[in-house]
């Protein structure tokens, strides 16, 4: 048997018995709670109740959700409203809380999931680990296990398999290594299928997810609009500053230069050195403006090279990881390649690291790039350290950027795009 199966079925048992244990503690309890708060709504005891026990009623939701995408890699979807700024304090402001709450339709969806889940949502998360058990169980009637069971209580029923001897336990082993293969076959869509039901119910309704899609592509679309503007009077700006001015101090040199060439050959001879070094430094200001618009290594030899080449050029040590085999779109690549360049920037400004190590795979359509460094952490976005345009590049092709930089480091910066890879 494959050792990674036989670990991922193990795991998946974990899952479902921790699944469990979280139901049975919180689920029943909340919707408890839920239902005689919001009864007694009326009455107004509910409306300075009700508040508190939706937003824990949320936080369960939460909860599951962050495990869906950790445990099983489905992302459900919030779809809370959020609370208007006009809202009033005081006694006043709670109900108004617990209206705005009870007229939000995600409300009612978490109260359908919280009956959901003590049912099907409990059978679903039972079922790994109960099939574990009791195939183990069958396996060991074999062992002996049937004659004190069998002794206590006459006929030890196993399945459809009546265990009263040493043949009939062999059959009841063999029923039991069959619901061992039966569930190792499974491995964790057992546990998969339990978090595509909260999924079903906890998310909101197609309509509502098309207005979200086209609120956040409407938003992205805007920074990308933004940024090209941004990235233009860039340009602009360095050409002006740079190339242009030196192409105007050439061609005042070379006026200079006409008319010295007859009577003052040595010092046009002079203007001529500092004409060409003026050539060459316009030279190398075209060639590194043309570098931040395209580079040429990601241009000719794809995001893998392009990356080394960024390590190559950082003042500390980077060591690079890949498992990219192809190519991506080049609006890709050249998203990852900018986003990687402004971390690693932000690793060598900020962070005082001396090691930078750089992941860059992909699996199942998705591009994962993370990076790490062993600095002092404490970073966090919006704080000059350009995290906020790396999230809204990688936005614009539906990805995302985590952060993880507590105080003492280290920090890791983990990018993902979905994305298919050509050869």
């Amino acid at each position: 048997m494959d050792a990674g199966r036989i670990r991922t079925t193990l795991l998946a048992g974990v899952q479902g018995s921790a699944l469990v244990l979280i139901i049975l503690g919180g689920t029943p309890i909340l919707l408890a709670l839920s239902l005689v708060s919001i009864v007694l709504v009326p009455l107004g005891i509910g409306g300075f109740t009700t508040p508190l026990v939706l937003t824990l009623v949320r936080s369960h939701a939460n909860f599951r959700r962050w495990l869906a995408e950790e445990w099983a890699g489905m992302r459900v979807p919030v779809s809370y409203k959020p609370f208007p700024d006009d809202v009033r304090p005081g006694i006043v402001g709670v109900f108004e809380r617990c209206s705005i709450m009870l007229k939000d339709g995600a409300t009612w969806r978490d109260m359908r999931w919280l009956v959901v889940d003590m049912t099907a949502g409990l059978i679903t998360a039972l079922l790994t680990p109960a099939a574990l058990v009791y195939g183990i169980h069958g396996v060991l009637l074999v062992c002996g296990l049937w004659q004190p069971l069998a002794d206590g209580t006459g006929t030890n029923w196993y399945t459809f398999v009546p265990v009263t001897g040493w043949g009939t336990a062999i059959l009841a082993a063999l029923v039991g290594a069959a619901i061992l293969a039966v569930t190792h076959a499974l491995g964790g869509n057992l546990v998969r299928l339990h978090f595509a039901v909260s999924r079903a119910l906890l998310q909101p309704p197609r309509a509502m997810r098309l207005h979200q899609r086209i609120d956040e592509l409407t938003e992205t679309r805007q920074d990308l609009i933004d940024a090209s503007a941004g990235e233009l009077r860039r340009i602009e700006r360095d050409l002006h500053d740079g190339a242009q001015a030196r192409l105007v101090a050439m061609g005042m040199s070379f006026g200079l230069i006409e008319s010295l060439v007859d009577r003052d050959p040595q010092q046009a001879k002079a203007l001529l050195v500092e004409a060409r070094e003026h050539s060459a430094e316009a030279l190398n200001e075209l060639r590194d403006l043309v570098r931040g618009i395209r580079p040429p290594v990601l241009a000719e030899r794809g995001l893998p090279d392009a990356v080394r080449a960024l390590a190559l050029r950082m003042p500390m040590t980077v060591t690079v990881n890949i498992d990219y085999p192809g190519r991506a779109a080049e609006s890709i690549e050249e998203a990852v390649y900018f986003a990687v360049s402004e971390v690693l920037t932000n690793a060598a400004k900020y962070s005082n690291a001396e090691r930078t190590d750089i992941s860059l795979s992909h699996r199942a359509d998705v591009l994962t790039v993370v990076v790490s460094d062993n600095g002092k952490g404490g970073a966090v976005p919006g704080a000059g350290s350009g995290l906020i345009g790396v999230e809204k590049r990688l936005a614009a092709f539906d990805g995302t950027m985590t952060l993880s930089s507590p105080d003492g480091g280290p920090t890791v910066v983990t990018m993902t795009l979905p994305c298919r890879l050509r050869p």
